[in-house]
């Protein structure tokens, strides 16, 4: 995981989605206009928290996030979300 340069605000942290499944289990390939947006990531940055709220989450876990959560943002190339914490369902 390479050096990323952007700090979040508050309570929003940065994640980086884990790949699209492009095989089922049964070895059918699926294209790309049919997959599914991953649900599933890692956390690449975390902001300081709120004030009487510290952050739960930390550089390095792998979690759980809801379907449409987040906005997208490309850096360097790479695709990130930016979400608040409470959009964070699990840490797995």
């Amino acid at each position: 995981m390479a050096e990323l340069n952007i700090t979040p605000l508050a309570d929003r942290v940065v994640v980086q989605p884990a790949e699209a499944e492009t095989t089922t289990a049964s070895g059918i390939i699926i294209p790309d206009t049919a997959q599914e947006k991953p649900q599933k990531g890692s956390v690449v940055a975390v902001g300081s928290g709120k004030k009487d709220e510290p952050m739960t989450v930390k550089i390095g876990d792998a979690v759980l996030y809801g379907k449409y959560s987040g906005t997208e943002i490309t850096i360097d190339g790479n695709d990130y979300l930016i979400m608040r914490e409470s959009d964070i369902l699990a840490i797995v």
